[in-house]
């Protein structure tokens, strides 16, 4: 099994759907700094907090208190609490600082279960938002496990995490399909086409 990630450009977005993306982007970095800093007064009260009792606790108050975020999908703020949850895994395990609250403007972003949204030919289907153009269609077929919105250089997109049996990648002799290749440590191979070859997670003894 290999997971390539396809990243491609949301094409010319409506003042609407620009709107969702930074709302869903707010909503997203709003969750995960209420994580933190209630993660914070749980500690300091004695108790021992998780990303998920930290979850319970944001939907049990989110009617009253944030009906806001009920505008958006429900990943944006769902993702939101596993990454924080992620973040004090690794702060722990002493691979990372202690985590710190996200700020406006820097990697904003929100998450998409493969259950959020519709792939068709250059389009996808976003909740609460519909149908969004493409740039180009998604270039490999296979299990699709998830999408990331996100906004660099004043534009969208929108990267997806196709599960294939083998690469569908071959070495072409022509030299204008030549591309480049950035090997990494968190991603296997990074490829100056878009795609992103992640590489295979070790087993849990």
């Amino acid at each position: 099994m290999i997971v390539l990630s396809h990243k491609i450009q949301i094409k010319n977005p409506t003042f609407k759907q620009e709107q969702y993306f930074r709302q869903a982007c707010g909503t997203s970095r709003f969750a995960y700094n209420w994580g933190l800093e209630e993660w914070q007064k749980q500690y300091k009260a004695g108790n021992k907090p998780t990303a998920f009792k930290i979850k319970n606790i944001f939907n049990a108050i989110k009617p009253a208190s944030f009906p806001w975020v009920f505008n958006v999908t429900k990943c944006a703020p769902e993702q939101a609490f596993a990454n924080l949850g992620s973040a004090f895994k690794r702060f722990f395990n002493g691979q990372s600082q202690y985590p710190k609250f996200k700020k406006k403007g820097e990697r904003d972003s929100f998450y998409l279960s493969n259950d959020q949204f519709k792939v068709f030919e250059n389009q996808v289907r976003i909740p609460k938002l519909g149908w969004v153009k493409l740039t180009e269609s998604l270039r490999f077929s296979g299990k699709i496990l998830s999408a990331t919105v996100t906004l660099a250089a004043d534009k969208w997109f929108i990267s997806f995490q196709v599960q294939m049996e083998k690469s569908p990648l071959k070495v072409s002799q022509n030299q204008a399909d030549v591309v480049g290749v950035d090997l990494g440590i968190k991603n296997l191979a990074t490829l100056s086409n878009g795609l992103i070859i992640e590489g295979s997670k070790p087993l849990k003894k």
